[in-house]
């Protein structure tokens, strides 16, 4: 009798941890099933619009989204620039699209001349574009003759206004290449620009490594930190110059014309984030708005893994990083506080290319409902949104 009572007090333990169990169980597999970020929230895929002009440009690079209405620009309007021409030659191209999400409207923002003698080499609108509270658009041109790299002019920052009208341009020792996507620091009355730069030296892709045969490396590409002062009703000026990070592979390359670092991403703690394509990695340079002097390459965040040559970069609103991939259609989620890959999704699956999408994905935006994105299509010539 003794043991028998002994016995049931266990029994009933049992049975209290055995009903707790199955109590927490659908709670575990709730947490579990959270999504690690915003890509795997992300279901759906719809174009929005094609971005060929009526002269021809193709092979959309650069993807902005309107922080205000000005001139004939809405706010939350997309803007995308194109890198080539009606004959398909990289490093030609002259024209920058506005899509408007609500009228589903798109219209010729700005059209430049092939040849503008204010810019060294001429204009082939790149991934490095944005656009200030003020209604001023900038972008840069990293230019051309023949489409590949042989013909390669040092390129320019060009200014445009809110009605689509160039009204500065701007060179300088510091301005070669202007590749990848901007990161901003506005503040209405002044503003800060961070744009890599990958033409330093560049040959043309027939100049091989002897050691590799491969297109010859440079370790010249740098970021750019610019600072602008914008008087009212006036374009922005230049009010100092610092190049914050430097070193960088950048490369020729027949299919891509050329690789370099592109994607830039700036978090809320100061911390710039650059995608180093020749690297396959992701690099971070601390202090990026007030540093006085080069970082170098900066401090490693992620590297290879997911990651297949990362081009433009987006940042999220919980602060994770979107990569684009350069050799297949996927976008990356990378947690920059940990260097953890989260998760890849396959945005373009082109089987005209191998890997699917391969060569197909450029500039990325963050949608202003920070639930979504736009990025553009090189294939199909056009801007797509993720949604949920």
């Amino acid at each position: 009798m003794v043991q028998l009572m002994r016995q049931v007090p266990r029994l009933g333990f049992a049975v209290l941890a055995a009903s707790l169990l199955v109590s927490l169980a659908p709670a575990q597999r709730a947490r579990a099933a959270e999504p690690r970020g915003l890509l795997e929230t992300i279901h759906k895929h719809v174009t929005q619009t094609s971005t060929v002009t009526n002269n021809g440009d193709l092979n959309p690079y650069a993807i902005v989204v309107a922080p205000v209405s000005a001139g004939k620009i809405s706010k939350d309007d997309v803007l995308v620039d194109n890198f080539n021409n009606l004959s398909n030659l990289q490093g030609t191209g002259t024209t920058i699209v506005d899509y408007n999400p609500t009228t589903k409207k798109t219209f010729l923002f700005a059209k430049l001349a092939q040849h503008l003698a204010q810019c060294p080499g001429g204009i082939g609108l790149t991934t490095a574009m944005t656009m200030l509270k003020s209604g001023y658009v900038i972008v840069g041109s990293t230019p051309s003759t023949d489409g590949t790299t042989r013909t390669l002019g040092r390129g320019c920052l060009l200014v445009f206004d809110a009605q689509g009208q160039l009204v500065a341009t701007w060179t300088g020792p510091n301005i070669d290449g202007p590749w990848g996507n901007m990161a901003t620091i506005d503040r209405g009355g002044n503003a800060t620009l961070f744009v890599s730069m990958a033409g330093f030296d560049i040959p043309g892709p027939d100049v091989h490594d002897p050691k590799t045969g491969d297109s010859v490396i440079i370790h010249k590409a740098t970021v750019l930190r610019i600072e602008l002062a914008i008087p009212a009703g006036k374009p922005p000026v230049i009010t100092g110059q610092t190049v914050i990070a430097s070193g960088f592979g950048a490369q020729a390359d027949k299919d891509a014309f050329l690789v370099g670092p592109t994607g830039l991403a700036l978090a809320a703690n100061g911390t710039l984030y650059v995608s180093d394509a020749i690297g396959n990695r992701i690099v971070a340079i601390p202090d990026a708005a007030t540093r006085k002097d080069s970082a170098g390459t900066g401090r490693m965040v992620t590297k290879d893994g997911l990651l297949k040559r990362p081009l433009a970069l987006a940042m999220t609103a919980a602060g994770h990083l979107l990569a684009c991939n350069a050799l297949n259609g996927q976008l990356v989620e990378v947690d920059p506080a940990s260097g953890k890959q989260l998760y890849a999704q396959w945005i373009d699956t082109n089987q005209a290319q191998s890997p699917p999408g391969n060569g197909d994905l450029f500039g990325i935006a963050m949608a202003p409902d920070g639930k979504s994105f736009y990025y553009v299509e090189d294939d199909m010539n056009t801007v797509v949104k993720g949604v949920q």
